[in-house]
C-alpha cells in the first residue's frame, strides 16, 4: 500500500494541517503524517509522543480504517531525492482561510 507523506512539526495539529492531508486523501490517497522528532521550547510545545497522540486522536477513524498512518521520524534538515524514483513531489497551496491559520498564534492562546 502506497501513501502520501507529510513532514511537519504539527505543534499543535490544527485546521489548516487537516486542510493539507484531506488534499490526498480527497484524491483516495492514503497519507503518512511524519512528526519530526524535535524537542520542546517556545515553538515546540509538544514532546513527538504527545504530538503523534494529538494527531492520532484527531484522525482515529481514519487511522482506524488505516487511511492514515503517523510515525516520529528524526529531526531533518531536508528532503532530497534523485531521477525516476517512483514518486512525485507535490505543492498544495491553501486558500487565504486556511493560509491564515498560524501555528504560533494557536500556541500564543494556549500557552501565553
Amino acid at each position: 500500500m502506497k501513501y502520501s507523506m507529510f513532514i511537519g512539526r504539527w505543534q499543535p495539529w490544527h485546521k489548516g494541517h487537516r486542510w493539507l492531508i484531506d488534499q490526498r486523501l480527497n484524491e483516495g490517497k492514503n497519507v503518512l503524517i511524519c512528526v519530526r522528532e524535535v524537542s520542546k521550547d517556545d515553538k515546540n510545545p509538544y514532546n513527538p509522543i504527545e504530538v503523534k497522540e494529538n494527531v492520532e486522536n484527531a484522525l482515529k477513524e481514519l487511522i482506524d480504517t488505516k487511511r492514515v498512518k503517523v510515525i516520529i521520524i528524526p529531526d531533518i534538515e531536508s528532503v532530497n531525492y534523485g531521477r525516476g524514483v517512483g514518486y512525485d513531489i507535490i505543492e498544495h497551496l491553501p486558500p487565504k482561510n486556511i493560509g491564515e491559520i498560524s501555528a504560533t498564534k494557536i500556541r500564543k492562546k494556549l500557552f501565553g
